[in-house]
């Protein structure tokens, strides 16, 4: 689909937003930057909230239509594997092969994999990594039992979907940004290197990285070691594309549902840098724009937000459950519900609304109520009704928090 340099995935739990979001992306091609929104919604979303993948194409034809969009769009079977893909085959054109289940199993036969390495063996001066790639036997050993199997899986999901859709017609992204360690640079290369054997044409690459990316939270950890682990892979994938005969552009995605805002100067000056693409995901917070926009509407908007944290409260272990990799609650740092229940808008905004440097947000009761969506989708009928009778406050909200936080921080820098 020749796939544009830079993309962004949108959309949101409930499929309202969409033409909010397009309106950030319309302020960003006015400065000159084009972005390609991609509409991403997991199948864990979908089956909490009772949609799959054709409300996800409607909600995004529609955005499209009454925005005027013309230009490109996708809609992303986001994170699919084999046991799932068949059912988002009609309405997607962007495929997240999620391969994390595969991650550690032994291979069939890795001596088709070790031969085409041969040349490769040894120590690689890679412009623009930190320090060269050994690619040892151990290196390939290790290699092999812990991701051969995995890129295997992803080959085959891949021809399952060509088969059926045909070949070039949809953008391919392959996930392993949810091992349980990140990726080294030897390990990436290989990654793609056996990508590459598997004739399999990548477009995005989501790597696992260093560091927590917690739900609706800003990056936890050393920026540095992220700065030089993101500068060490735009080095590699740019070395893999010529090595391998991998699309030309392929390209990092960054995924997670924080808000990775201490993240974005680096990422910008390494992108700059390097002349390289991205695709970063951020559908993840927009409903708790949603939802401080609905506190912020005051009347039942506001009764509304303090319900939804109330049984949030009341349901957070099983709410949390599904999320325990990717958030960091306190449950002593959590209001009681009969506290919030006293709050006024601007109180209830401000324990919700991330910026930097997060002097009034709460980060514990935000990284709950970006879990709690369920108990939104159990009144789903009120909670858009209310969505539609403040959807111009809302959205405004929506279109800031992409166009302000992400876009601008990440693609134009520092203003």
């Amino acid at each position: 689909m020749n796939f544009e340099k830079y993309s962004i995935g949108i959309g949101d739990r409930f499929g309202c937003q969409g033409a909010a979001q397009l309106a950030a992306l319309e302020k960003a091609a006015a400065r000159g930057l084009s972005l390609v929104p991609v509409w991403n919604k997991s199948e864990r979303e979908h089956l909490i909230v009772g949609t799959g993948p054709e409300h996800q194409r409607r909600a995004a034809d529609e955005a499209v239509r009454a925005r005027g969009w013309d230009k490109a769009y996708c809609v992303d079977a986001d994170h699919i594997g084999m046991e799932t893909v068949d059912r988002y085959l009609p309405w997607c054109d962007f495929y997240t092969i999620d391969v994390a289940d595969f991650i550690g199993k032994a291979p069939e036969d890795p001596a088709l994999f070790l031969r085409a390495m041969e040349p490769y063996r040894g120590s690689l001066d890679i412009p623009g990594a930190s320090a060269p790639v050994e690619i040892t036997d151990a290196a390939l050993g290790t290699f092999a039992r812990k991701y051969l199997r995995a890129v295997a899986a992803a080959a085959g999901v891949y021809r399952h979907i060509a088969d059926r859709k045909g070949e070039g017609t949809f953008v391919t992204e392959i996930s392993v940004d949810e091992a349980a360690v990140p990726q080294t640079p030897v390990e990436l290369l290989l990654i793609m290197a056996a990508l590459g054997l598997e004739r399999v044409p990548v477009e995005t690459l989501a790597p696992k990285f260093s560091g927590a990316f917690l739900k609706g939270s800003d990056y936890v950890g050393d920026v540095r070691r992220f700065e030089r682990e993101f500068r060490d892979d735009l080095a590699v994938i740019a070395f893999a594309v010529e090595q391998f005969g991998l699309p030309r552009n392929l390209k990092l995605s960054i995924h997670t549902g924080s808000d990775k805002f201490s993240l974005y100067p680096v990422m910008h000056r390494a992108l700059r840098s390097a002349g390289a693409g991205i695709h970063l995901k951020t559908a993840g917070t927009t409903w708790l724009e949603e939802l401080a926009g609905l506190a912020a509407a005051r009347g039942e908007g506001l009764d509304f937000a303090r319900e939804i944290y109330r049984e949030a409260y009341g349901r957070r272990e099983e709410l949390c459950r599904p999320y325990l990799a990717v958030i960091d609650i306190d449950a002593r740092r959590l209001p009681p519900p009969g506290e919030v229940d006293g709050w006024g808008p601007e109180e209830f905004v401000r324990a919700l609304e991330h910026d930097l440097p997060c002097r009034s947000c709460n980060p514990h009761l935000r990284q709950l109520l970006h879990v709690g969506f369920r108990v939104a989708a159990e009144r789903r009928a009120r909670f858009e009704e209310l969505l539609g009778r403040h959807r111009d406050l809302i959205g405004k909200r929506v279109e800031r928090n992409l166009y302000d936080k992400h876009i601008v921080p990440l693609f134009f820098g520092a203003e």
